[in-house]
Formats: C-alpha cells, structure tokens, sequence
C-alpha cells in the first residue's frame, strides 16, 4: 500500500514503483521536491508543445482568472470561446465551419461519435456502424473503447463494449489489404469511419503512409460515409505539420483536437464539423438537439490559454521550431537504427521509436517495460515505454544537450 490515498492512472500500485512529487516546470524540464531536474522526453504525455509555462499562455490564464472564471455554455456564452472559434476556423480546413467544445481527448471522440450517429438518424436514415483501424485508441470511456483496440487495455470492460468493423493496420507492402477491407465494409452503408491520421499513438507509434490516408478519405467519400480524424495526438504539430490530414490533403467530416490545443497547460477539447453535420441537428424540433455537453464546457480560462496558443502560431516560427526538431530527432534516431536489439526504428515528424527485441515476446506487457522506465527514471527522463517500444516526443523548445542525454540513455538500456 502506499501512504497517498491518489490513485494513479495506468499505474499498477502493488510493484511499488516511486512516484516522485513535481513541484515546478519550465521548459522542457520539470523540477521534483529533492532537486532533481527530469527531462520531459514525452511532452508529459504527449500534450506540451512550446514547453511547459510558456510566458504568453501562463498570462493569459492569469489575466483571465481577473475576469471570469466559469459559465455554463448551455445556451450563454463568453468572448474567449467566442475568439477561439473564430481562430480555429480561421486556421483549419475552411470546411469544417462548426466547433464544439468538451474538455478532453476521449469527450471529443464520443462527441464525433455522436455527431455521427445523430447525423443520421436526423436525416432519417439511421445508420449505426462504425469502422476502426486495427491498434488504433481513442480514449478510455465506454464510446472510446469501443473504437480502440480490444485487448488488456479494456477486456474488463467488454460487455459495456459496442460491436465496431476492424479494418487491418496498414503494414508495409499490404496496403491494399487495408484498402480493400475499407471498400467492402462500406458497401454495408456503416456510419463512419474514425481514424488516427498517419500516426497510431498508444498502439505502440505505428506509422503508415500519407497515400493510404488520402485513399481511406475518398473511398469514404464514394460511399458517403463520414470520415471522422482523431487529431487529439496528432495535431498542433507533432506529425510534421499543424494537422496530419494536410500530408494527405484530405479534409475530414468531423475533427478532434486536444492536447496541445492550450498548449498542454489545460484540459480543453474541440470536435469541428463541417456544415452539412450540424444542418442535420438544426431544427425548430427541440428532439433533434445535440444531446451533449459537460459542466465545464468551453471554460473561460482554458478557452484563454488556447487563445493564447493560437496567438504563438501566429506572431513566433512554430512551424520552423517543428522542422529543426524534426530533423534533429531523426539524425539521433539513425544513430540507433544499426545497433543490435533495435528493431523498425521510424520517425514522422517530431516523433521517434523503436522497438526493443524482447525474446519472451513484445507488446504492452513485456517485461522490459518496468525495467526501461526504471532505467530512464534513474536518469532523470521522463520517458514511458509501451513495453518494449520507446518513443521520443519532446516538447518543440528542447535543446541538443537534453535530447543528447535521452538518446544517450536509450543506447545505454540497448547496452
């Protein structure tokens, strides 16, 4: 038992592990309570983009906790969601002319789930499947669940589980297969089709080509199917550009967005649709509302702090901090990639990995996971191996001389 009464997510308390106490931030380090300086190797999971308390985001929460502090959005609204849906739609894909707000990745994923069902029924025509990608997650509530891959992650939970089409992750030389799957499944009219762009996150950093996106998207569009992009992860940069879909030059139906929406200071998340999913919930018919909200939905202060974000988009050279991390996390990556036990190192964009051979076989339980986080940890980096996969996904201000030391801990753990 341990003397705090927290009880931590994807954290199993009975190995004892330590949990050390944070007390500041800065950067891409965070300071613990005994001094230590830990090196933020993941964006403390994966949602810091310009580092942590960056000037501009920190006072506009402060200046916005002087003014307004929570609102109910039923019905009422305020001007720093109001600004943040002009931004947004200014800098998105022009079509997708709707916001709604929620105050996670997983609500913004039940919420386009929704959307889409709802879309349907309104028209008339309900339809209730949705498609999915093998390995794929998008959250930890029921809905999300349901459209992630089945497994240790959620086997307690499969009777609350809806039935979802799985389309095969689209591995190297057997994209066709992927393809064909996606074309056969939507001859059965299925609702919707919910994809992580490029990039499967918790499925271990699976990458998969820029073409295979843009071909998922117009066999969707053949079909009329939406085509939902859960960009939770994947946006504000990490991939290389604002949203991954630009690498496809494909617009979705429905978007989601989150993490580094405020930067990472705050929890906020937004689903955008285009036009034609919100006509189908427009009426004079109060039963046809989006039955949706949460009681902090577009908070004023995290609504500011994504403001602010917004606003370093704009006025500082994000997009060239994100190429010059790019290309320095790939010359260390390649630094790796000839080192016996490194199995598929990739990269896309900001992010690295590699798998670790592990003989008493690989996946989220493999017994070297315990054993790389301890070793990172002893070295002062905040690193989370999936099992046997290591990933590197650093906020976009990390200098040479921190990220020399993460890839030098890495080859240590190879040693």
């Amino acid at each position: 038992m341990t003397d705090s009464p927290i009880w931590h997510p994807f954290t199993q308390h009975g190995l004892g592990e330590p949990i050390p106490l944070v007390v500041r931030g800065e950067g891409a380090a965070l300071y613990t309570a005994d001094g230590r300086r830990i090196i933020d190797g993941i964006s403390s999971w994966w949602v810091t983009t310009h580092g942590h308390r960056h000037p501009r985001i920190m006072a506009a929460i402060a200046e916005q906790t002087g003014k307004l502090d929570q609102i109910i959005f039923a019905g009422w609204t305020h001007e720093p969601a109001e600004a943040l849906a002009r931004g947004l739609t200014a800098i998105m894909p022009r079509e997708l002319t709707r916001v709604f707000y929620s105050d996670s990745g997983s609500t913004s994923v039940e919420v386009a789930l929704k959307m889409a069902l709802g879309f349907w029924a309104n028209r008339g025509a309900p339809r209730h499947r949705i498609l999915v990608m093998q390995h794929s997650y998008h959250g930890d509530t029921i809905g999300t669940m349901s459209v992630g891959e089945r497994g240790v992650y959620n086997a307690a939970y499969a009777p609350l589980l809806f039935d979802v089409g799985t389309l095969p992750f689209p591995r190297a030389g057997a994209e066709q297969a992927t393809l064909d799957a996606l074309e056969a499944a939507c001859r059965e009219a299925p609702a919707a089709l919910i994809v992580e762009p490029l990039l499967l996150g918790a499925g271990g950093m699976l990458i998969y080509p820029a073409w295979v996106l843009a071909e998922m998207r117009a066999i969707c569009a053949r079909h009329g199917v939406l085509f939902i992009a859960d960009e939770v992860m994947t946006g504000w940069g990490r991939t290389g550009t604002l949203l991954a879909c630009e690498q496809a030059g494909v617009v979705p139906d429905i978007l989601c967005l989150s993490k580094g929406l405020t930067g990472g200071a705050i929890p906020l998340a937004v689903t955008m649709a285009t036009e034609a999913i919100f006509e189908a919930h427009f009426s004079r018919d109060r039963a046809r509302m989006f039955f949706h909200s949460s009681s902090y939905t577009a908070n004023p202060i995290a609504c500011a702090a994504a403001n602010a974000n917004l606003a370093i988009w704009r006025d500082e050279p994000v997009a060239a901090r994100i190429a010059d991390l790019s290309a320095r996390q790939a010359r260390r990556l390649a630094g790796l990639a000839g080192r016996p036990g490194v199995a598929n190192p990739r990269a896309i964009g900001t992010v690295t990995a590699i798998d670790i051979t592990d003989p008493q076989g690989g996946g989220y339980l493999s017994q070297l996971g315990p054993r790389l986080l301890r070793h990172f940890r002893e070295r002062d980096l905040l690193l989370r191996p999936m099992g046997n996969t290591v990933y590197v996904m650093p906020p976009y201000c990390i200098d040479d001389a921190d990220l020399d030391r993460i890839y030098a801990a890495i080859g240590e753990a190879l040693d």
